[in-house]
């Protein structure tokens, strides 16, 4: 079987939120953060592009809820990398402005072991995303 150079590379990812507005502050201050530009953009919708990959948020009349559970079967979190500790501090200082918490707070920045480097929010709507810093194996000499 021959494949070409896109398959199986993420094409987009859809999350429907019961808030539109609200979602959207906090994802397009963090996805455009991360490098993703506005894609799309209707009244019902929002999508952002980062390369052949874009993540598109939708106010759905079909929603079942009002809140996501990711402790529920489906999504449980979005991983991003992050290229460094220092972005990932930065984006988890300033996460809280854009309604994002900090998950985790007491084991921050190795909640996923002394080995990941990362920072774990969580939006208004129940939404976890992971921030990786791509730059480290392992921490520091002398750091606890």
């Amino acid at each position: 079987m021959t494949t070409s150079g896109t398959t199986g590379m993420l094409h987009h990812v859809e999350i429907w939120v019961p808030d539109l507005p609200r979602a959207v502050v906090g994802w397009q201050w963090l996805l455009e953060a991360l490098g993703y530009i506005l894609f799309q953009d209707w009244s019902d919708g929002r999508s952002w592009r980062l390369g052949a990959t874009y993540l598109v948020l939708e106010r759905s009349a079909a929603l079942s809820a009002d809140r996501h559970d990711r402790r529920r079967p489906g999504l449980n979190h979005l991983a991003f990398h992050v290229e460094g500790r220092a972005l990932v501090d930065a984006l988890a200082e300033q996460a809280p402005a854009y309604g994002w918490t900090l998950m985790f707070p007491d084991r921050h920045p190795y909640a996923g072991g002394e080995r990941h480097y990362a920072a774990y929010l969580e939006d208004a709507d129940g939404f976890e995303v992971e921030l990786v810093a791509t730059d480290v194996s392992h921490r520091p000499a002398g750091e606890a």
